[in-house]
């Protein structure tokens, strides 16, 4: 579980916990929020471990699953990976006349890049019947010029998504993406810093509420179980009905 120290990556995090999955939470810098997701998944019983690397620099994906092999070897596992959910990313606002070289190898380093990699070597320990579940991002049907780099980022996560469908297909394995909406995160925090704020994003969603963690978990629980083992390449909205 890639970015799951903070706000949906968490939340995810903790319902596969729940659900009976041992959980890498992965983090970059934040240790400290990592640890306290791993505590709060063993404390209500279920099984967790940190896992850091920090990924849009050199060796990100060598360091990942280099941790992740120790750590599973460590418990008398073998390297095997049955489900790989894919939350990291960074944002950036930026109309189009701001955009610079520098955001966009950040975001496209982070958000495509690093996706792509650990994906090919996840699938290196993945069985029959993984799950691959790309977060992506409502803003991927609409337009929102005030990010348009982040935007271009999540388009490319959700077109990686139909290709490796179709790639994965005969070895039983199923990829999906889900998008969220406006969700309570530390990513949006500074567009609820008022009531204004927040009841403007509200508004959006036919539910007249933004989104919490556990909205998103369900829907990729439901994706990482046995149930959804005939639905591939799809890109499920979870966004509560944002723009209908």
């Amino acid at each position: 579980m890639t970015g799951a120290s903070r706000g949906i990556g968490r939340g995810i995090a903790e319902r596969l916990a729940a659900d009976g999955a041992l959980v890498a939470v992965h983090y970059a810098r934040n240790s400290e929020a990592a640890h306290e997701v791993v505590d709060s998944i063993r404390t209500a019983g279920g099984d967790a471990f940190p896992l850091r690397a920090e990924f849009g620099v050199e060796g990100d994906t060598k360091a990942l699953y280099a941790a992740l092999d120790r750590e599973l070897l460590g418990r008398g596992l073998e390297p095997r990976l049955d489900i790989l959910v894919n939350n990291a990313a960074v944002s950036g606002s930026a109309r189009i006349h701001e955009v610079t070289p520098e955001l966009v190898d950040r975001i496209f380093s982070v958000n495509v890049k690093s996706l792509l990699f650990v994906i090919q070597e996840g699938l290196t320990r993945m069985p029959s019947g993984g799950r691959i579940i790309n977060i992506s991002s409502a803003i991927t049907r609409m337009s929102y010029p005030e990010s348009v780099v982040y935007s271009m980022s999540k388009g490319a996560m959700d077109t990686l998504t139909l290709a490796l469908a179709k790639e994965c297909g005969p070895r039983g394995i199923t990829v999906n993406a889900v998008a969220p909406g406006f969700t309570e995160t530390d990513m949006n925090a500074k567009l609820r810093t008022t009531p204004e704020g927040v009841a403007r994003l509200a508004g959006l969603s036919i539910f007249d509420r933004i989104g919490v963690p556990s909205d998103i978990a369900g829907v990729v629980a439901f994706l990482a179980s046995p149930d959804a083992l005939w639905v591939t390449a799809q890109r499920l909205d979870a966004s509560g009905g944002l723009h209908l």
